[in-house]
């Protein structure tokens, strides 16, 4: 049975036609917005219990062209599932059942109240500690994924990685940024060439809820089985977009990046110097990316854009190969303009 997750009317009937409610059950439906590759729907049930409803797009929705096998969902489904099965209840919501064939997945919602970490930085009221837990949990992941042996295999599909982060970041940025091209191609191949644990692949505060004081780990389409220093790079990206953005609460996100890194090295163990400097360079190729890739952050201003490129080219030119010396290069540069 064909659906639409949007249309009330065609979901209602898909859900009653599958047994999940009741053939007399009334239901609300809520567009949740912020996502730009699933239709993402909050699903109230009579009885008040709330479902997160996601259906793949082949077209995202973004202002470039920018396609995706819907099959994508596929692997959220898959890591979801992993992540239960290893991570303390209250980390990520609950599975309640994937549609392969309309490509639509539904889960628990996360109770409320609840805010969007996203929303939090930008209001200037996110506390240090989300962050030290963030960096806990990626070295979780990172440990798990290196000490299951199940996981290389499941997810050994490194498509979408390609499709959603490897072309729209890194290619489509160096195309845009000529100078930049050589250490996008060489970040490339690097990053390419190593299968060491799973990666979440969107780790990004806009991805993380906060309720009663914990992180909710959300959005896991891009996972696979790679390099973690991409997770690292993609975090630290979009703190530094935010301390470039919020000059009011720049020392503040400056320390709670390196607070995040140092709960990360103790919850994951030795990171070695090759590792370190790769999570560098791929803050730096997601800081270019973020604002001339296919899918720029939606807070910076022309100003505030022109100069996280400038300084970004800078660190490119006149490399720092430690995560905390690379954040104070950063902050210390933008704190110039």
């Amino acid at each position: 049975m064909k659906v639409d997750i949007e249309d009330k009317e065609s979901l209602t009937v898909y859900l009653r036609g599958m047994s999940r409610i009741g053939q007399d059950e009334e239901c609300t439906l809520h567009l949740l917005t912020g996502g730009v590759s699933n239709k993402t729907i909050l699903f109230t049930r009579r009885d008040g219990a709330q479902w997160v409803i996601k259906q793949a797009l082949s077209k995202l929705r973004v202002q470039q062209d920018w396609f995706c096998d819907e099959e994508r969902i596929a692997i959220e489904y898959k890591g979801l599932k992993w992540l239960s099965s290893f991570l303390p209840e209250g980390y990520v919501p609950e599975p309640v059942f994937f549609d392969e064939e309309n490509h639509v997945l539904c889960m628990t919602a996360v109770p409320q109240p609840h805010e969007n970490l996203k929303s939090l930085i930008l209001k200037g009221e996110a506390t240090e500690s989300y962050f030290v837990q963030l960096g806990y949990l990626l070295g979780r992941i990172y440990r798990a994924g290196k000490e299951d042996n199940t996981a290389v295999n499941l997810f050994a599909e490194r498509k979408f990685f390609k499709d959603l982060r490897i072309e729209p970041y890194y290619q489509f940025t160096a195309g845009r940024i000529p100078e930049s091209a050589i250490f996008f191609s060489k970040l490339i191949e690097d990053t390419l060439a190593v299968r060491e644990s799973v990666v979440h692949g969107d780790y990004s505060p806009k991805n993380v809820l906060i309720r009663d004081n914990r992180v909710v780990l959300l959005d896991y389409e891009v996972m696979h089985f790679g390099d973690p220093s991409f997770d690292v790079g993609f975090f630290m990206c979009q703190m530094l977009s935010f301390l470039n953005h919020l000059d009011h609460t720049r020392v503040h996100l400056a320390q709670c990046a390196q607070s995040f890194w140092d709960s990360y090295i103790e919850s994951r163990g030795v990171v070695d110097a090759e590792d370190e400097y790769r999570a560098v360079r791929h803050t730096l190729g997601c800081l270019l990316a973020r604002v001339k890739g296919r899918s720029p952050v939606d807070f910076l201003d022309a100003m505030q854009q022109e100069r996280q490129i400038k300084t970004g080219l800078e660190l490119i030119h006149d490399p720092v190969k430690q995560m905390s010396k690379f954040i104070e290069a950063f902050t210390s540069k933008i704190n110039l303009y």
